[in-house]
């Protein structure tokens, strides 16, 4: 494995490792225990969205994991303008206090209390900690010309030659063969794509924990599935 790039809430690696285990994992982030909030109880709601529209908004709002196992956070707000997600005081922290509840005029109102609960995303994407994406590196080859244009609109990609042809490594975050058979096809130029069997795979995370946590967590769930088949089929 080897890291293409990484940031706060996302890192990317490349790996050989087969497809149909890469989406096992993918799908097993669905079974990361998350906390999110679970029941609103709006009351008071002078803004002009529905008690439903804001407690749908406040559903999907990341809280900052605990070893607490359930609590409640409240907001009371009263000053004109936007309400924001940092507004909430309680048990646990907001992920993101800038996240937009709804909008307050002159003389209105808003007070909620909403009940937080561990879940997992199988059973609602409020529980989701993030994402897992993941493509099949290439290799393109093409004429000088495409590569030539492709290094403008990418500046950092990774160019070989091989005699009078260009070998194009489409092994980075960004996907680039797409965009290469475009300007092949519109100047009219050959290329040739091949998959190499290495996989870009990225993990997105929406704030509740770090994305190496959640490869590793899913990773460790279906390890723990696996392991429950032998006992299943005595």
């Amino acid at each position: 494995m080897e890291t293409v790039t990484k940031k706060e809430n996302k890192i990317v690696f490349s790996a050989e490792i087969d497809e149909s285990l890469a989406n096992a994992i993918r799908r097993y982030v669905y079974h990361i225990p998350v906390l999110a909030v679970d029941e609103v109880e709006i009351s008071r709601n002078d803004s002009p969205l529905y008690d439903e529209t804001v407690a749908h908004r406040v559903g999907l709002i990341p809280l900052k994991q605990k070893n607490k196992k359930e609590g409640t956070i409240k907001l009371s707000s009263k000053k004109e303008g936007f309400v924001y997600s940092g507004e909430f005081e309680g048990d646990f922290d907001i992920v993101y206090d800038k996240i937009p509840i709804t909008l307050l005029n002159k003389g209105q109102e808003i007070e909620m209390k909403a009940t937080v609960k561990p879940g997992i995303g199988k059973e609602h994407s409020k529980f989701l900690p993030g994402f897992i994406v993941y493509r099949e590196a290439s290799e393109i080859t093409t004429d000088k010309e495409v590569a030539e244009k492709l290094k403008q609109i990418f500046p950092n990609i990774e160019i070989k030659s091989k005699g009078n042809k260009m070998i194009i490594m489409d092994n980075k975050e960004r996907e680039v063969s797409d965009v290469c058979e475009g300007i092949a096809e519109k100047e009219k130029k050959e290329i040739d794509v091949k998959p190499t069997g290495e996989l870009i795979v990225a993990v997105e995370s929406f704030g509740q924990m770090e994305s190496k946590d959640i490869f590793k967590k899913a990773v460790d769930n279906l390890k723990k599935e696996l392991e429950e088949i032998p006992k299943k089929l005595k």
